[in-house]
């Protein structure tokens, strides 16, 4: 139906592209069609140098070895942490042995402490015995040695209460909670998911997502990714004041108090998962300071359940529960990973890919997002290995803080670029920004800032690669920022390109999950990611003007930043 819609509005021509011959056993590449608007001129598709990145991308590729040491020897990656540093300073170094110049730790101030979980481990001592599966909430404290006390649960009225009630509610909350394991909640059992949805997208289907942009359309946010919300909280306060009758306590305000007494009262604060097959997701406690805290954990489903279950029915449960966290004051600078090769006539001028190089602390981050920054490690590796000279600088970057909102990739863009309204010198220098950090899936289009010429050039780059899964650009005016780090230089005006990508399992079971490890990783899959990113930042350098923009005339206002919202469990 949309290309049906889109034909009429949008004058196209056939234009064949010439090229070399391609070796033995490959696609042939010598020659292909690609459709697009009259006004824009066909792209110069170099046909040799694709052969030779797939050649060197699929045969002698590098990235699960990247892959290795960013999730077995370096995760997880929370922003602030050793683990984090050592990541990035291990990235600059590979790609400066792979030939990359300036490699560097780019400081951006966050203004927190760093913060570790080191040990963590449970068991239910009576009346049975059985390990427990939970991962800790980041920036909370460490237990004061090994927890050995009782389970209570504890459940928030649902109806306002008179305060004096309440009063009497929270004493009696106290004394049963002091020295305790506090349980948020009762149990829940999530929904059955009948039938799970499509790991891969249709081809029909992705194809007519990225039919050619309609120039004449109304403006739109585009398709990028949406904030992505906190989960596997518990007790968490909502509507605090809300409709309050004079001297009565809604269940907002009750939450917000009896949260209050779990921190200074309690030995252990537990959440539920509340997810199914004993999947964990575990972000950060309010305020990212670990004092202001109590030590806390979020449990898998199915143990949280059978505890509340056994507590509901009147029999006293047992837990030994021991914590080592560590956290690090002097914490407080972060850093992006930044190396580059650099251009030739041209080299003022600069293309960039990148993803986030933290991660939370569940597993070892290899969805989210290892993996897109092994391909963009990978796609720099191959260009190197083939011995490439682009007339601008490809530059890769590696970002911090995405997980607590982007601050990373917000504050590279504000050192280096400022914005439309208020732009640095190197903002008329800047092409484009492409992103990948949607897990392992192949990619299959991307969506860019941009007006429609500037989804044609990238449709242009990408066709020769159509056997690999993707197809095509769409367009978007949208100057949103939210949800992973493209949308950082969309909102200060700047081409960011988001892959569009298969879900395998990512919004199933890996993303922020206890189950986001390398072996999740689809090697194919990366590994054609990696060749298309090469060929698509080689074409980008190589090009003879910057990827197209808006008119000043027709330039979108920036929306609103919107908030993350992954933290306060």
């Amino acid at each position: 139906m949309l290309r049906k819609l889109l034909a009429p509005a949008l004058a196209v021509g056939l234009v064949a592209v010439a090229g070399a011959q391609t070796p033995q056993g490959q696609q042939p590449q010598e020659r292909f069609q690609a459709w697009v608007p009259v006004d824009v001129p066909a792209e110069k598709i170099d046909a040799e140098m694709n052969a030779k990145i797939r050649k060197e991308g699929m045969d002698n590729s590098k990235i699960m070895e990247t892959m290795h040491y960013l999730t077995d020897v370096y995760g997880p990656r929370v922003t602030g942490s050793p683990n984090f540093d050592n990541a990035a300073k291990w990235a600059v170094q590979q790609m400066t042995t792979w030939g990359m110049v300036n490699g560097k730790l780019e400081p951006w101030e966050w203004g927190r402490e760093g913060w570790l979980n080191e040990k963590a481990w449970g068991h239910v001592v009576s009346p049975v015995k059985d390990n427990l599966v939970f991962e800790v909430l980041a920036w909370t404290p460490s237990t004061k040695g090994t927890v050995s006390a009782q389970a209570i649960l504890v459940e928030t009225p649902q109806q306002p209460m008179p305060e004096a009630e309440f009063v009497k509610f929270l004493t009696d909350l106290t004394a049963k909670v002091k020295g305790n394991i506090a349980f948020m909640g009762a149990a829940r059992t999530p929904d059955l998911v009948e039938v799970e949805s499509p790991k891969r997208r249709d081809d029909a289907q992705v194809k007519a997502s990225y039919s050619p942009p309609d120039p004449n359309a109304p403006p739109n946010a585009g398709r990028g990714r949406g904030n992505r919300g906190g989960g596997g909280g518990g007790g968490r306060a909502g509507g605090a004041g809300a409709d309050a009758t004079p001297g009565t306590v809604t269940p907002g305000q009750m939450t917000q108090r009896i949260n209050d007494v779990i921190v200074k009262n309690a030995a252990v604060r537990v959440n539920d998962a509340f997810r199914r097959h004993q999947q964990v997701i575990a972000f950060n406690a309010p305020g990212y300071a670990a004092a202001n805290q109590v030590p806390t954990i979020v449990m898998a489903n199915e143990h949280y359940g059978r505890i509340a279950r056994i507590l509901a029915h009147g029999t006293p449960v047992t837990l030994e529960i021991t914590i080592v966290n560590r956290t690090y004051p002097g914490a407080k600078t972060s850093y992006n990973a930044t190396a580059e090769i650099r251009g030739t006539d041209k080299a003022d001028e600069v293309v960039m890919m990148g993803g986030h190089l933290d991660s939370w602390h569940s597993s070892t981050g290899a969805t989210d997002n290892a993996a897109g920054c092994a391909v963009m490690m990978e796609a720099a590796r191959i260009l190197k290995a083939l011995g490439v000279q682009p007339r601008r600088t490809i530059r890769v970057a590696l970002w911090g803080g995405e997980e607590q909102g982007l601050l990373g990739s917000q504050a590279y863009v504000d050192q280096h670029f400022g914005t439309f309204e208020n732009p640095k010198p190197e903002f008329a220098k800047f092409s484009a920004y492409w992103n990948i950090d949607g897990g392992t899936g192949r990619v299959r289009g991307g969506n860019v800032f941009g007006p429609p010429e500037a989804a044609m050039v990238l449709t242009q780059i990408f066709k020769p690669f159509e056997d690999l899964g993707i197809y095509g650009a769409s367009a978007a005016r949208g100057r949103n920022r939210g949800g992973t780090d493209s949308t950082s230089f969309n909102w200060a005006g700047l081409a960011g390109i988001g892959g569009g990508q298969d879900t395998i399992e990512y919004g199933s079971h890996t993303h922020h999950t206890n189950l986001d490890s390398y072996e999740r990783i689809v090697v194919e899959d990366v590994k054609k990611n990696a060749v298309i990113t090469a060929s698509l930042m080689y074409h980008l350098a190589m090009r003879d003007e910057l990827l197209p923009r808006f008119k000043t005339s027709d330039f979108p206002p920036p929306n609103a930043p919107a908030g993350r919202g992954r933290g306060g469990q």
